[in-house]
């Protein structure tokens, strides 16, 4: 990446060791590589950027489209501190940065930004033959297991690698067979980790035997979600064991922290947000019902399809009292916990920022940085995530060349 003012040829003969080779580890590597400083990056997989190409099965939502402001208060109570980290690497950045890689790319019809090949493949390639160019060795399946006594890096086959500045870019603990399990939390016990929890998750909810066997798999197209005062529209699907997809994601923080606190959490579901409760409750008039069956009722009054019509028959059977119209346009839902990390698409938690200064360096680990989802923040999904990931991942190895020069002055 060409980035102004960032050569540091003084620097030349620095070792910087960059562990991890997802989104972050990898552009990381690109600015300090690019900058003319050797480096190696280690990774435990066999390959690197595999949860890139996960994400690449669903076009490979770069980014955001939507005025900065707004893409920063995404980032919840993390975006005091994150805000800056974009604004210096904003989606325009990112944007740019893709198509340098000969990968065009076009804003979809709700903001978010893909790669006209709607895959992650090409884009990978041609970022690692980029890296490659600029003299990054990459070393894999090689798991990080820690510091020996002289500070140099540790790995499980008993190789050692001493470095001048290390960049940890691990990832969360989601997807685990990716290679992102989250033990890293065990190799830094001096440092305050907020506990890793699943973000842009389903959640568990009590289905009978019934409603389970017919409609798991089945889409809930067309509908909002509510939970509090806030209100989703879009889609979700049904599974053996609860309920997952984009409307459920954008309510997880919340509905995580809810039942965290009280035990489950009350989602509500609108069958037909098209419609009003007034215009609803004429088509479902009970003196219009005749002798058609419940089912038939709904399907043909309401247009509400069968797996609609299954989710009104449980809240009823369950001892639901509300009208016909006032249910299908906020039906309850119980969330009893959110699935495991290993199904989540991202990890809540992480290093907290008071273990971080400005440059993303541990105060307790002089020339030890960290970015990616190791990074106590999290961020909803449409872009904002890989946005976070290579954000963080510019604003620590810039914070590597500033410590190497500063410790270069010092020496001189």
């Amino acid at each position: 990446m060409s980035l102004p003012g960032e050569d540091r040829t003084s620097l030349k003969n620095r070792r910087v060791a960059i562990i991890g080779g997802g989104p972050a580890g990898l552009m990381a590597a690109e600015v300090i590589a690019g900058a003319g400083l050797a480096v190696t990056l280690f990774d435990r997989m066999p390959s690197v950027g595999r949860k890139l190409l996960m994400a690449g099965r669903g076009g490979l939502n770069l980014t955001h489209s939507e005025p900065l402001d707004r893409f920063r208060a995404r980032y919840g109570d993390a975006s005091a501190w994150m805000g800056p980290l974009l604004d210096a690497f904003p989606p325009q950045a990112l944007i740019g940065w893709c198509e340098g890689l000969g990968q065009p790319t076009f804003v979809g019809s709700s903001g978010r930004v893909f790669p006209k090949a709607m895959k992650a493949s090409p884009l990978l390639r041609a970022w690692i033959r980029r890296l490659e160019g600029l003299g990054v060795r990459f070393v894999t399946q090689a798991r990080w297991t820690g510091w020996n006594e002289t500070g140099a890096l540790t790995f499980a086959d008993g190789s050692t690698y001493a470095a001048d500045a290390v960049l940890l870019a691990l990832g969360g603990a989601s997807w685990p067979r990716l290679g992102a399990d989250g033990g890293w939390t065990a190799l830094l016990p001096d440092i305050e980790i907020a506990p890793l929890r699943p973000a842009n998750c389903g959640f568990a909810v009590e289905w009978s035997a019934i409603f389970r066997d017919r409609f798991a798999g089945t889409p809930l197209k067309r509908i909002a979600l509510s939970l509090g005062d806030r209100t989703v529209e879009g889609e979700a699907m049904i599974t053996a064991k609860g309920i997952e997809g984009g409307a459920v994601y954008a309510l997880s923080a919340p509905a995580r922290e809810t039942i965290a606190r009280d035990g489950s959490a009350s989602l509500r579901i609108d069958l037909r947000p098209d419609m009003t409760l007034s215009a609803l409750a004429e088509r479902l008039d009970e003196g219009s019902r005749g002798s058609a069956s419940l089912s038939s009722f709904l399907r043909k009054r309401a247009g509400l399809p069968p797996v609609a019509v299954g989710l009104v028959q449980e809240a009823l059977h369950a001892g639901e009292t509300k009208p016909l119209p006032a249910l299908v346009k906020s039906l309850p839902l119980r969330l009893t916990a959110p699935f495991g990390l290993a199904r989540a698409i991202s990890t809540a938690g992480g290093i907290a920022r008071s273990e971080l200064d400005e440059r993303l360096m541990l105060h307790k680990r002089p020339g030890v940085f960290a970015a990616g989802e190791m990074l106590d923040w999290e961020a909803p999904t449409g872009g904002y995530l890989l946005q976070g990931c290579m954000a963080t991942g510019v604003a620590a190895s810039r914070g590597v060349l500033t410590f190497l020069a500063e410790r270069e002055v010092r020496s001189a």
